[in-house]
């Protein structure tokens, strides 16, 4: 009884990992866990990327990664104008470049 059902588990595995599903929750549960603001709900999470992305249009995968990939464009132009500006601070005017 206990090899039949061991059995059964490991064909209904075989058969999610050969139609892609576990390789689909892997990947929305990494970008879960990957996300920097987690959402309320990881239920909703799950269930919204889900029914967004397929394997037959991987375009739909790069889209949604883009808008991510501009806002750490965007946070790391800010630091370095933050750095920037630190810098700025120990720069000699001007002026006395000049002088010497």
């Amino acid at each position: 009884m206990l090899n039949s059902a061991n059995s059964k588990r490991e064909q209904f595995w075989r058969y999610l990992e050969k139609s892609g599903v576990l390789d689909m929750l892997t990947k929305v549960l990494i970008a879960l866990y990957e996300e920097p603001e987690k959402p309320n709900s990881a239920l909703d999470f799950l269930k919204h990327h889900l029914g967004a992305s397929t394997l037959e249009n991987p375009e739909i995968e790069l889209l949604r990664l883009e808008p991510l990939k501009m806002k750490q464009k965007y946070e790391a132009i800010v630091e370095e104008n933050k750095l920037k500006a630190k810098l700025s601070q120990y720069e000699p005017p001007q002026e006395e470049k000049h002088a010497e």
